[in-house]
């Protein structure tokens, strides 16, 4: 792979420990000096200098305004840690849901553990996942990322680390806030009122109050408004040669014949009439054989729009000298909107005496082939109908309430929480209900054999009366926490006081999911009903830490948890207990020595345990949708099941399904670093870590199962068409045990800050350097597109600069993802003069490149420093996302990975923020 400078000299900057991390200023006007005394994340023990001892990065306010982070799903985007989270564009035909979630390490994002102010939030999922559209970002003080396992602490869910969001508990006046947002192209547009407020201080009046208001509104983004993902037709030059690739659909508009024999046995003939008339396949459409397939990529919408709005309110009250009660109350609703290409509507039978067979099958059909005729049936896009139309509707609440309070030299802390995620999938339009269709096909109303320009006004409304507008599924996750803990100090040491923490927690999840009666009733076109399900689960856990500073400059801490999680039950379905649950004792010793003023070192070694979902484990057979990318028919024609293929390649029918049989995972994770401050403006560390995963639960992508035919046999089931009655090819991705997994990297960072008289100039650089991501299922996906749909990059990192002069900061922040090996696959060579598709077929793997995104802002702080006048520009070079020829592991989008890259191109905002 051909390196660029930048490339080289972040790998440079890692060969000499150059590192650094997120929080790069470390110096700005009016700033406290770098090692200010933060609430620390990751510890029980009450100190204020445990900042160092801990690989935490630090990101305030302050810094976030700068990097023009508004969201945190902004927030994550720029966090090297961080990989292979959940984007909106993951929602577009794929299985994102609306959510928006954080995942270190790239392991999952179920081993990431997402705090508010230290305390659990009701999950999205049937795990622990956190949906982040819901924290509001204007109420936040700081965002704390410890890049360090911690269940010996938290429970089963931080192998990989904790994001904890710390809001502010004290403001003393009332800032608006408004950011418009517009690409330079179009599409895309959004826009953001925040308002924070409050009153009251704990230490002077005994009490404070803050509340704060969202509001964001995004447009979509539609493919036909970017060059590089308008269509899933793409020529391309590689290896010295032009080659054609192609993602496309069976499911066509003019549609596509099929003639087969009684019962539909086997296949008589396939073709195109549309093509057979004219000779050649219509616009948006392509010759395959004798069919034509559909452009479906060009009718999508590659980013989804969205609607939220989030209240928060945090309060403190001083009961007395030593308790003071606490309360924080969070409501969002998140809207998402995506829309993917019109209805493909399968294979829709059709009568053998209609005139739409007698005048676009028989004319083209051999005498023999007429003998054998015992079914005719025809697949269609329904572009008259419009886009498939999905919205989520998320709905949260979080009500956390306790108290902190002293006893002589115990501090303590008692809380409760009671939250609640619920999601509402509803299909506003686009969706073709199955016996209204079928009559309209058959009778020839809707002329599938039409071509495009033929559809008029009429016809769409013809077609309305078939199309399903409602819910379809219901999910509702609750979760209560009860929560204790308290600490003391034991007995002297020789660099101070031993310190013990100890702690109890207990939890209930409940995750219910209802359906509509359509869904039940499988009243839409090919889609399967869904098993309502109520599964419940209680945990409870204890938990110690206990600091030991043997020596000046030189401490050892040790904690330990006992976790005992319940057996999943299926309350609804009046199942009992699907599995028996599990126990585990986890336990983490870590180190800090302080070698000299200048320079520390840390290091830590522990053990973690998480169980599987509760959907992992009760989840009955249910619909998935179908696969994003198309295959052939895996088995061979002596096997029976080839006879549940579709002709050419296809998308399929997706199932998934739990299992009681799971084990649970267990891992190790180490790390050992240095903190390294030759003077006050600089700040060197560097971290080598290291996650192995033990019976790694997961879902095996549809490539591998296609891939392995054999080996995954059990994985193939049927769905069966309910048009024709036909039982259709389909796979089911159930939870299994599939691997150990291995990752092992270096997080760097070097901040530098330079007094210039005049005014200030921060410098930060800061990155992940990954040196191992492996399964022993799927291999390795370290600088590559792997067997598990994804990409775990080698190098990510930022550099910013700040330079503060007057009421004026001027912030450029640069994005770096170095280049990797694309999903193989196999294209055809383009021929002058003839069809595209109908070259020599070749086996192509591109090398991506790497990818930067360069931000600027500019700030202008005046009248008295309560007004705030911010201008930036988001990926100022206008970087366009490169080629990348992976059909699976995002949504429908093709050309290009969405998960990794700028759809946008180069946007403006502006922000105003007033403060009174």
């Amino acid at each position: 792979m051909k390196r660029n400078p930048l490339s080289l000299a972040i790998d440079g900057a890692v060969a000499v420990s150059a590192a650094l991390l997120f929080n790069g200023n470390v110096h700005a006007q009016d700033e406290e000096p770098i090692m200010e005394e933060i609430t620390v994340t990751g510890s029980l023990i009450k100190r204020s200098d445990l900042d160092s001892a801990l690989p935490i990065q630090v990101i305030d306010a302050d810094k976030m305004a700068r990097v023009g982070i508004i969201t945190a799903q902004d927030l994550v985007r720029k966090v090297p840690a961080m990989q292979n989270f959940t984007t909106p564009a993951d929602s577009v035909g794929g299985g994102g849901g609306g959510l928006s979630t954080a995942n270190l390490r790239g392991i999952g994002d179920q081993y990431t553990l997402s705090l508010l102010n230290g305390r659990r939030m009701a999950p999205a999922t049937a795990g622990s996942t956190i949906d982040l559209n819901n924290i509001p970002l204007a109420a936040v003080e700081q965002v704390d990322i410890l890049t360090d396992g911690a269940s010996a602490l938290y429970g089963s869910d931080a192998i990989a680390g904790v994001v904890n969001f710390i809001m502010k508990d004290s403001v003393d006046e009332t800032t608006i806030s408004f950011r418009k947002d517009i690409p330079e192209e179009s599409g895309g547009e959004s826009w953001v009122f925040d308002l924070v407020t409050g009153f009251g201080d704990l230490v002077e009046d005994g009490y404070s109050l803050v509340f704060s208001y969202s509001h964001e509104e995004q447009d979509a983004l539609a493919a036909a408004d970017r060059e590089f993902a308008e269509t899933g037709f793409i020529t391309f030059n590689s290896g010295g040669q032009q080659l054609y690739f192609e993602n496309s659909s069976a499911n066509s508009i003019p549609g596509n014949a099929y003639v087969y024999t009684a019962g539909y046995d086997s296949l008589v003939a396939a073709f195109n009439p549309n093509r057979m008339a004219n000779g050649n396949c219509a616009a948006q459409t392509t010759p395959s054989g004798d069919l034509c397939r559909f452009d479906y990529t060009s009718t999508l919408e590659i980013l989804p729009e969205h609607e939220k709005d989030i209240f928060f309110l945090n309060g403190k009250m001083d009961f007395n000298e030593n308790i003071t009660g606490f309360a924080t109350v969070l409501y969002g609703t998140t809207e998402t909107i995506n829309r993917i290409a019109p209805y493909p509507t399968g294979l829709v039978p059709l009568p053998l005496d209609s005139d739409l067979v007698a005048d676009y099958v028989l004319p083209y059909l051999t005498d023999d082939e007429i003998a054998q005729m015992g079914e005719v049936g025809g697949t269609w896009r329904a572009l008259p109908g419009s886009n498939r139309t999905t919205k989520y509707e998320i709905e949260t609440s979080n009500i956390t309430f306790g108290i902190d309070g002293s006893a002589g030299e115990i501090n303590y802390s008692l809380a409760a929480t009671i939250s609640e995620t619920t999601i509402d999938q509803d299909y506003p339009t686009g969706w073709l209900l199955l016996e209204e269709f079928g009559e309209l096909a058959g009778s020839g109303a809707i002329n599938i054999f039409a071509s495009q320009d033929e559809f008029g006004p009429e016809d769409a409304e013809i077609l309305s009366g078939a199309i399903y507008s409602g819910d379809w599924d219901d999910t509702e996750t609750s979760q209560t926490v009860l929560e204790a803990n308290a600490g003391m100090p034991l007995f002297e040491m020789a660099g101070g006081e031993a310190q013990l923490a100890v702690g109890f927690d207990w939890r209930r999840n409940i995750y219910e999911r209802t359906v509509s009666e359509a869904n039940a009733n499988e009243l839409l076109l090919f889609l399967s009903k869904d098993t309502p399900y109520e599964l419940e689960r209680d945990q409870w856990g204890v938990f110690s830490e206990m600091l030991f500073p043997v020596a000046d400059g030189l401490e050892f801490t040790a904690s330990l948890r006992y976790n005992d999680v319940g057996a999943t039950s299926d309350e609804l379905n009046g199942s009992g207990d699907i599995d028996e649950g599990d126990s585990d004792l986890s336990y983490k010793l870590s180190a800090f020595w302080t070698a000299i003023d200048q320079l520390a070192f840390r290091a830590s070694f522990g053990t973690g345990f998480k169980a599987p979902s509760m959907r992992e484990i009760g989840e009955p057979l249910s619909d998935f949708g179908v696969t994003s990318g198309t295959y052939a028919c895996p088995f061979g024609a002596g096997d029976a099941r080839a006879a549940t293929c579709n002709p050419g390649s296809n998308q399929y029918a997706v199932f998934r399904e739990g299992s009681g049989g799971l084990t649970f995972e267990t891992s190790e994770q180490y790390s050992f670093g240095l903190v390294f401050t030759p003077y006050d403006q600089l700040e060197v560390t560097v971290d080598y870590w290291s996650v192995e995963i033990e019976d790694q639960v997961d879902r095996l992508t549809e490539q591998e199962i296609f891939d392995n035919p054999d080996v995954y046999s059990d994985l193939f089931t049927t769905r069966t068409n309910l048009s024709t009655g036909r039982d259709e090819l389909a796979i089911i991705q159930a939870a299994v045990n599939v691997a150990t997994q291995e990752n092992t990297g270096i997080d760097w960072r070097i901040a530098h800050g330079f007094d210039l008289g005049w005014g200030q100039l921060d410098l930060g650089l800061n990155g992940t350097y990954m040196i191992k991501s492996e399964s022993s299922l799927y291999g390795s996906s370290l600088g590559r597109f792997g067997s598990d749909d994804q990409v775990v990059f080698r190098n990510i990192a930022n550099f910013d600069v700040t330079l503060y002069h007057g009421d004026f900061t001027h912030t450029l922040f640069l994005n770096y993802r170095s280049g990797y090996d694309d999903q193989a696959q196999t294209v055809t060579t383009v021929v002058p003069g003839e069809e595209l598709g109908s070259g020599d077929e070749v086996g192509v793997q591109l090398t991506v490149g790497s990818y930067t995104l360069v931000d600027y802002q500019f700030k202008w702080t005046t009248l008295e420093d309560s007004l705030d006048l911010t201008f930036g520009i988001k990926n100022l070079f206008d970087e366009e996302p490169p080629l990348s020829l992976r059909t699976s592991g995002a949504g429908h989008q093709v050309g290009w990975d969405p998960r990794y890259t700028d759809a946008f191109g180069r946007t403006m905002y502006l922000r105003a923020a007033y403060s009174f």
